[in-house]
């Protein structure tokens, strides 16, 4: 878009003249030197104000789609996709691929108040309980500093591993806007597994009706060529079953087929967050010495609903595997906490 808008100028400016004497060529020539360099002036003048305007522009264009009226206006034009649709429950996603960026936006209703929600989520360390719920988040701890915290997800293999045989991807939380009405959270790291960069991670929310709540999971990360080159060969080979949500069309026998590769990949994962949040949400009534258990037990059963696209362990090898990994958690942010790491 800005370059579009300069370009246009770069021409408006050529396209200009100055006045010729007919006969008079030294006059012609110094005034061709002087028009020209107030041409220049004027047009570093007038890029550099377009080029203000348009970043200003952008933000401007891009701010309102994470605030309150944005998402409600989301709402509002997919009521019928929350009310029908292939999950059964109140909740659709839409993802793309650009470029080397892979994003998918997750969108769905929870049967609790807003406040519930923003009470839960405004705190770092049950972030922590929630994403280590997903089976390739093997431990999590977390830091509290003054208007953020920095959040540090081991990332492994789905079946059991220690700690020190992970992954570890370090997440900025913070708190971008909370309002009465709407709160918008983001989680982002520079760097992830295998390669990726600039991992984000965010939520944003807002109250309905009948002490409900619109949410929103958007989760989005770039990758390199090399990535893209071995995802592509093990998506056409180990990975070939692996499959999202989008339906992308029907086989010979009127079946649905689904999104593979990267897309598919990435509807996943955030599904399991989304699923995870639910999860934590849906267990605050339990007494704390069976929260664990609950959560773990109440995760693994949303997403046994969609084995094709979730299914990775039975249920007693995943609720071991979280028990041993829950240990490992918290024993880590013990060492946090002492100030031994």
């Amino acid at each position: 878009m800005v370059c579009e808008f300069i370009r246009s100028i770069i021409v408006t400016f050529r396209q200009r003249t100055y006045p010729v004497f007919k006969g008079n060529v030294g006059v012609n020539n110094m005034l061709q030197r002087i028009h020209s360099r107030n041409v220049h002036k004027s047009f570093l003048i007038t890029v550099t104000a377009a080029i203000l305007f348009s970043a200003g522009s952008v933000s401007a264009a891009v701010k309102p789609q994470q605030g309150a009226d944005s998402l409600r206006d989301t709402y509002h034009r997919n009521i019928s996709r929350l009310e029908t649709n292939s999950f059964g429950l109140p909740l659709f996603l839409e993802s793309f691929e650009q470029g080397d960026r892979v994003h998918v936006d997750v969108y769905g209703i929870f049967d609790y108040s807003f406040s519930s929600v923003v009470n839960v989520l405004n705190a770092p360390a049950n972030w922590c309980d929630i994403v280590s719920l997903h089976p390739n988040v093997k431990a999590c701890t977390y830091s509290e500093q003054p208007g953020a915290g920095l959040l540090t997800f081991y990332i492994g293999k789905k079946i059991y591993q220690p700690p020190e045989d992970t992954r570890q991807v370090i997440y900025n939380y913070r708190v971008v806007n909370q309002q009465p009405g709407y709160l918008d959270i983001l989680l982002r790291a520079d760097a992830g597994p295998f390669g990726t960069e600039d991992h984000r991670m965010r939520f944003e929310a807002l109250p309905l009706v009948g002490g409900k709540t619109f949410v929103h999971v958007t989760y989005e990360y770039r990758d390199s060529v090399a990535l893209r080159l071995a995802g592509k060969a093990y998506f056409a080979t180990l990975g070939r079953g692996k499959v999202g949500f989008t339906v992308t069309g029907t086989d010979g026998d009127g079946k649905d087929i689904y999104i593979g590769g990267p897309r598919g990949a990435i509807e996943r994962n955030a599904v399991r967050y989304y699923f995870a949040i639910q999860s934590f949400m849906n267990t605050l009534r339990y007494p704390e010495k069976s929260l664990f258990s609950m959560r773990t037990s109440k995760w693994y059963d949303l997403t046994a609903r969609y084995r094709k696209q979730l299914f990775d362990l039975d249920k007693n090898d995943y609720l071991a595997f979280k028990t041993t990994e829950h240990k490992n958690q918290m024993m880590l942010q013990r060492r946090i906490g002492t100030g031994l790491e």
